[in-house]
């Protein structure tokens, strides 16, 4: 079997297992998304792979943990959606620190005009849900601060090199911050049915970009990765 062939298949599964999450949600069979949910994760890490001559364990580790989240997450459980947090709390460090490692010492100056957009959304995210937070506010926080961070690395690492790679890590970055706001939203402001949708579809597209840029930075002869 050729590597085209193994990448087509793989990229195949994973779209479908995802339309089959996104059917779940729709149509509320929790039974499906069980066994629709992990297998996202799963099979994106197949396409990633299958598609890089020498894989960086670091963006193995952080989809593992984005795994772990999946899992996590299944449960409305408040236990279970601390792990979760916890999890892609993981999955985030592990992409900063890949996405910092693409940067050449950028200016204390870049450094703030590339954080105040990311700082905005979350102060705005946090002075929505923060009287229903309760218990929750300190881990909230410390996941809203790393998700901001990862934005703000992925548009520096895009200031200093505009490729069309570049583009894709911030774009991921972006809508999976996206994401995390919707959860935060449907959990501690304003739950509802759309919402849920919005969730998965987003943050689908999210890792689905980042794993795209991973992949030619992995395969990228000038990229050494720390």
């Amino acid at each position: 079997m050729t590597k085209k062939t193994k990448i087509t298949i793989a990229t195949f599964l994973f779209l479908v297992v995802s339309a089959t999450d996104i059917w779940a949600v729709i149509t509320g069979n929790d039974i499906l998304r069980t066994f629709a949910k992990p297998l996202i994760l799963t099979f994106l890490a197949v396409v990633y792979l299958v598609s890089v001559k020498k894989a960086n364990k670091w963006f193995v580790v952080g989809l593992f943990c984005s795994f772990l989240g999946d899992v996590f997450l299944l449960s409305s459980e408040a236990d279970f959606f601390m792990y979760g947090l916890g999890s892609f709390l993981l999955a985030h460090i592990m992409y900063i620190k890949i996405t910092a490692g693409f940067l050449k010492t950028p200016s204390k100056s870049s450094i703030l005009m590339a954080s105040i957009p990311f700082v905005i959304f979350f102060a705005g995210l946090l002075f929505l849900i923060k009287e229903n937070v309760g218990e929750m506010l300190v881990p909230v926080i410390v996941y809203g601060v790393t998700i901001a961070t990862f934005g703000a690395v992925a548009l520096l690492n895009y200031i200093g090199e505009k490729s069309t790679e570049n583009l894709w890590l911030l774009l991921g970055a972006i809508i999976f911050i996206a994401s995390d706001g919707m959860i935060s939203i449907n959990r501690f402001y304003e739950p509802s049915e759309l919402n849920g949708l919005l969730i998965m579809l987003t943050y689908i597209i999210a890792q689905y970009l980042i794993c795209k840029a991973m992949i030619v930075k992995s395969n990228s002869k000038t990229t050494t990765f720390k």
